[in-house]
């Protein structure tokens, strides 16, 4: 048996091999980074929908500043990642501009703002966390009485 021609046989068998986990080893960062950008894209759209539920709160119940929290809990309800540091809820008077002194008979509408969120990556890669930019849902002021009202908190 001659053994000096194994050598020659096996000299591509380290190429192949490579070329095969590296194929699987792209095909798993594809995936990873796919799967990264739908959970990226998930939270962009909990981010919105938490702006128009916190707006369509603030328009349907009665002004009152102690009721912001409950807007803004309901708000971290809808995505667990924000804070009330993320929120803003301003009440607006008729010329558009956020007026702190609004009542409600003078305020015409109502805007929640989202700020400084933050989506962290699961992917285990040292990049910072990715910013969102801010979201803001104006909507017209509707006066209803929110004390007997089951969608005011």
């Amino acid at each position: 048996m001659n053994t000096t021609n194994q050598p020659s046989r096996q000299r591509g068998v380290a190429a192949v091999e490579f070329a095969i986990v590296a194929a699987f080893g792209g095909l798993f960062l594809a995936l990873l980074g796919a799967m990264e950008m739908g959970r990226l894209l998930w939270t962009w759209n909990a981010a919105v929908e938490a702006t128009r539920l916190g707006a369509r709160l603030a328009v349907v119940c009665d002004i009152d500043r102690s009721m912001n929290a409950p807007i803004k809990s309901r708000m971290h309800d809808m995505l667990p990642a924000l804070t009330n540091a993320n929120i803003t809820i301003s009440y607006m008077n008729p010329a558009n501009t956020v007026d702190p002194s609004c009542t409600n008979a003078t305020c015409k509408a109502a805007r929640v703002s989202l700020s400084g969120f933050a989506h962290t990556l699961i992917i285990p890669l040292p990049l910072p966390p990715l910013t969102l930019p801010p979201f803001s849902t104006t909507l017209r002021k509707e006066f209803m009485s929110s004390t007997a009202n089951e969608v005011c908190p």
